[in-house]
């Protein structure tokens, strides 16, 4: 594949991950009555089914990362340019951006937005630090066929384990505190959860390393 439509597949899909994230938090919301259990459980599933068939169908385009971590962990792997490393983190930023909008245009509510839900605290980074090493660890672990149903499946346990409702991505962050939603996060709070996941890349990049050397 050509860089600009593995770019294009990167941009795209993490919009359309992030639309699903955000849009059946909202209707999720809307239909519980005011049962979070129930809103999460809608949440899980939504985003469970989306990220299955996202990996399926945009995987052999662009490896279907959606991730600036995963992307960062590829490419620190198979040594990519630095240039295309980055091409992807912004195209999955800027898909994170227009899958939030997309989300609140189908549901009439105001485009442009911040979230005012706060996550904070030790607990809530220790969760996406524990969130982002077992994504990795499944993604490095996974045979190749299967590593759609086991990242999916890995999330949907994410969401009910962990603290933080496992996160587990930069671009998910950034998308989602543009959503004054039931997945939002409060722009100031973003940060700590950016540097947790970071803190579950090189510790992983570390222990993979290890056991490379080892070999």
């Amino acid at each position: 594949m050509k860089t600009w439509q593995r770019l294009l597949s990167e941009g795209v899909g993490t919009a359309v991950l992030l639309c699903v994230v955000i849009g059946s938090g909202i209707m999720a919301e809307q239909l519980a009555q005011g049962n979070a259990a129930i809103a999460l459980l809608g949440n899980t599933f939504a985003t469970v089914f989306a990220l299955y068939v996202l990996i399926e169908t945009l995987g052999p385009i662009s490896g279907a990362h959606f991730n600036p971590v995963v992307t960062l962990f590829v490419a620190w792997r198979e040594k990519w340019p630095l240039i295309v490393s980055l091409a992807y983190v912004m195209s999955q930023l800027a898909g994170a951006a227009c899958g939030a909008w997309l989300a609140h245009s189908m549901f009439g509510l105001d485009v442009f937005q911040w979230s005012d839900k706060v996550r904070t605290g030790y607990g809530q980074w220790l969760a996406e630090f524990v969130a982002t090493t077992g994504l990795l660890s499944v993604i490095l672990l996974s045979p190749a066929q299967k590593t759609a149903s086991l990242v999916a499946a890995y999330i949907g346990a994410a969401y009910w384990f962990t603290a933080s409702t496992s996160f587990a991505n930069p671009a998910a962050v950034f998308g989602r505190m543009m959503s004054n939603s039931f997945a939002g996060i409060a722009p100031g709070n973003t940060l700590g959860f950016i540097a947790a996941e970071l803190a579950g890349l090189f510790f992983i990049v570390i222990v993979f390393g290890l056991i490379k050397g080892r070999n």
